[in-house]
């Protein structure tokens, strides 16, 4: 079985789990084979002397509630860097675009103009799938791609050039926390609804693997269409199995899987209910009936924002609701612009080529003001975000991460601070 430690506890992971492990899986232009991905970017063309941050991130489509944090802490880090002197002398430019979802092709569109507009990294998509559509063609250009929410474990050894990085742990951690979670909750019987991607399918069996060895059986699991317009066939295989608790894995389509199990009887006080970082949200749920998602609880890889990062977000947003993988977000952007002052060049692959550097082995530091001043006065340094200590692997991961286990109340809303957190390591 495996357990996974309380935040402040190093993760033990069995010998037979001993692997490397690899979410989710705007508009408008502010100016302001697969093979492991351990080879280091190609020698460097040197940027023009601006650092252009582009984004790529969810303003439409399935994960648009993920949108409006992942905005404003990228639109704070900007602000800090360049009130702190900018990168090389000089401010960085910001360029947001919208990445919709995969039943479009906006992500595609929005990556041509970034690429026209020159831009060196580009923070997104949020959705797994979505950047597995964009990856060849930013990492083509040789321009960095850095998620702050991409959980699918393919990452890890996609073919990226070297060039693609991520804040967000691979789904086999939040997969070992909730699988242990629900075995821990006393629930021996399992009933699995998943979103038919590499996010849902990678999820699924992560959790089914972990439950299982933990003693609790997945007596059923039902891969769905996401864009299915209807999915009361799906419910009622779960139900026809009458599981002791069902887990739902999936995007802003979990909404009318969860009026299915309530309109079929399976509703969250009779059938424990499991959510994940996809479909955890404020506001999908709000137009419900109080009480409907009382006690269900759910997985969002981070540590806690702190309140004064919290507060700084909302004085950029003050309509903001759910703050997941802000921090992330936040920590994405400040890491490029550290990489580009360690690199004294602004182009992608001189980025790529310093990330790894200034996440670990050198002195702490947890500002870009701080950190810069150490970098300009010839010190190497370790820099600890906002959602934890970072420390990129050979891939591109984080090698260590925290999972937040939230709880929802009457008011079909999570509060903002988690019920535990638990971290691990991303390599056993």
């Amino acid at each position: 079985m495996i357990r996974i430690a309380p935040a402040g506890r190093v993760l033990a992971v069995a010998t037979a789990a001993c692997l490397a492990l690899t979410a989710c899986g705007g508009g408008g232009g502010d100016t302001s084979a697969q093979q492991p991905a351990t080879s280091a970017p190609a020698a460097a063309a040197k940027g023009d002397g601006t650092l252009t941050l582009g984004t790529v991130l969810p303003q439409t489509g399935s994960l648009a509630f993920l949108g409006p944090p992942e905005f404003a802490a990228v639109d704070q880090a900007v602000k800090e860097i360049n009130e702190a002197g900018g990168v090389l002398g000089k401010p960085i430019a910001k360029i947001h675009t919208d990445s919709g979802d995969t039943t479009t092709n906006i992500a595609s569109q929005s990556v041509d103009k970034l690429l026209a507009q020159k831009a060196d990294a580009i923070i997104g998509a949020a959705s797994s799938s979505v950047s597995e559509s964009i990856i060849d063609k930013i990492t083509g250009a040789g321009v960095v791609q850095f998620s702050p929410a991409n959980t699918s474990d393919k990452f890890t050894t996609i073919d990226d050039k070297g060039l693609y990085f991520r804040t967000a742990p691979p789904d086999k951690l939040q997969g070992r926390v909730l699988g242990d979670l629900i075995a821990a909750d006393g629930n021996d019987t399992v009933g699995i609804l998943a979103m038919q991607d590499s996010y849902g399918s990678g999820l699924a069996d992560q959790i089914t693997r972990t439950a299982g060895e933990a003693g609790a059986t997945v007596v059923e699991r039902v891969d769905y269409d996401p864009k299915a317009a209807d999915f009361s066939a799906d419910v009622a295989r779960i139900k026809a199995k009458n599981p002791k608790a069902v887990v739902l894995i999936g995007f802003e389509e979990g909404a009318k899987v969860v009026s299915e199990l309530v309109k079929q009887g399976l509703t969250a006080d009779k059938v424990k209910w499991y959510m994940v970082d996809g479909n955890m949200s404020n506001t999908n749920y709000l137009k419900m009936p109080k009480g409907t998602l009382k006690g269900v609880k759910g997985t969002i890889p981070g540590a806690a924002a702190p309140d004064a990062f919290r507060k700084k977000l909302l004085e950029v947003d003050k309509d903001l609701k759910d703050f997941t993988y802000a921090a992330e977000s936040y920590d994405a952007a400040i890491l490029i612009a550290l990489a580009a002052e360690a690199a004294k060049d602004d182009s992608g692959r001189s980025i790529a080529s310093k990330l790894p550097e200034v996440s670990k082995g050198g002195e702490k530091c947890t500002t870009f003001k701080d950190c810069a001043g150490l970098l300009k006065s010839g010190k190497d340094i370790d820099y600890d975000g906002v959602s934890g200590p970072i420390d990129f692997d050979a891939a591109g991961d984080p090698s260590v991460a925290t999972i937040g286990v939230y709880e929802y109340g009457a008011d079909n809303t999570y509060p903002g601070k988690a019920l535990e957190y638990r971290t691990g390591n991303i390599q056993g």
